[in-house]
């Protein structure tokens, strides 16, 4: 019984951890979206499709340059 309570506080406090992480990084990735927006008029859109355009040409390298 000891054991199988060890393992699920164990299981909690990694699977918090995760959470926390996701968390933070989602609010510091909303916070420079919407820095960006109003500081720069930069839309959503538009950095979605630098992304896209990014990995795109990333893709089209060849490997050995």
């Amino acid at each position: 019984m000891i054991i199988t309570l060890l393992v699920a506080w164990i299981i909690f406090v990694i699977l918090w951890k995760l959470v926390k992480t996701t968390i933070k990084t989602a609010v510091t990735f909303a916070a420079i979206v919407v820095l960006l927006y109003f500081g720069f008029g930069i839309t959503p859109q538009d950095i979605l499709h630098q992304v896209t355009q990014f990995a795109q040409t990333f893709s089209q390298t060849p490997a050995g340059k």
